[in-house]
């Protein structure tokens, strides 16, 4: 059987699919799924973070506390633990300094 998965998944994000002993708590297929979720939902939150930045909000941690916040809610459809990875990347994705605890949510 060929695996034809061909991106490259961060072991920060591994880490919030692993147990204590470093076992998938989830089919891979689902993780590959969920991390191209929030890798999008990073992406896509460029552009929003900039323009909040650029005009109304000018300091970067409170943009992202703002996003995490909004993540947090059960409608954005991800977890507590994906938000913070969200919120980590995007902050890598702008250059800007990342929170210091996301995972916790």
């Amino acid at each position: 059987m060929s695996d034809d998965y061909q991106i490259d998944i961060p072991a920060s994000f591994f880490g919030i699919y692993t147990d204590a002993r470093q076992r998938l708590r989830e089919p891979i297929g689902v993780l590959r799924q969920r991390y191209d979720i929030c890798e999008d939902l990073a992406n896509h939150l460029v552009g929003h973070a900039q323009i909040q930045h650029h005009t109304e909000v000018p300091d970067e941690a409170d943009i992202l506390r703002r996003i995490q916040a909004g993540l947090a809610t059960p409608e954005s459809g991800v977890s507590a633990p994906e938000a913070g990875w969200i919120v980590h990347r995007l902050a890598e994705l702008l250059g800007w300094r990342a929170p210091e605890a996301y995972g916790a949510g």
